[in-house]
């Protein structure tokens, strides 16, 4: 297995090949490119469910869930790592439910 990726690499590797395309179509339509990739995640995870999963199919929804969002902080200048930690490291974190 090749090197495994930090957030921020991720992140930054997001930006550097798709920030130019991603911010000129702006937020709201890279948003809509997000829920389509949920709704995607969410036909994969229903045949899984199903017992009719595709498990290469379900791990490249998983990631193109998470670039989509890595796209949309980008746009947005939020760091995402910074975020996850402040929101689930910091203090502690939330108590779950």
């Amino acid at each position: 297995m090749a090197k495994k990726l930090t957030i921020d690499e991720f992140q930054n590797l997001i930006k550097e090949r798709y920030f130019a395309t991603d911010s000129a179509r702006g937020l709201s339509k890279t948003y809509i490119w997000l829920s389509e990739e949920y709704g995607e995640l969410a036909r994969a995870l229903g045949k899984y469910d199903a017992g009719d999963g595709d498990l290469e199919n379900l791990a490249e929804e998983f990631a193109d869930v998470l670039a989509w969002l890595a796209t949309l902080a980008n746009i947005t200048g939020v760091d995402l790592a910074q975020a996850i930690h402040d929101k689930y490291i910091k203090d502690g974190g939330p108590e779950g439910t």
